[in-house]
């Protein structure tokens, strides 16, 4: 039983125009290209490889926030940071996919 939450593309960017979320506590796990071709400014890219070895930058005294690209290596990632003994970990459902279409770009 995980204790993270999924949340919706529109719960986040509604909890971002409202400056409800301080946008570095957005992790992106997605590749540097994929990260290259469409992102949220300022989220932050750590590729889900990349997690184990870059954690100090995860600041864990804030709600985190992690997105891929449909929803599917930030639900692992909230896993292992669980595991790590993150806590206010939430994933983002349908990923930055979602979050483009919202926006009117298509992703995929």
């Amino acid at each position: 039983m995980n204790n993270w939450q999924d949340m919706t593309p529109q719960q986040l960017l509604e909890l971002l125009e409202n400056g409800q979320i301080d946008r570095k506590q957005i992790i992106d796990v997605r590749e540097a290209f994929e990260w290259d071709f469409y992102h949220l400014e300022p989220s932050v890219l750590i590729p889900m490889n990349s997690i184990p070895t870059r954690m100090g930058e995860i600041d864990d005294s804030k709600p985190i926030y992690i997105i891929c690209a449909h929803g599917v290596r930030s639900a692992a990632v909230c896993n292992y940071l669980e595991e790590q003994g993150y806590s206010g970990l939430h994933n983002v459902t349908g990923g930055m996919a979602a979050i483009a279409s919202l926006n009117g770009f298509q992703y995929d």
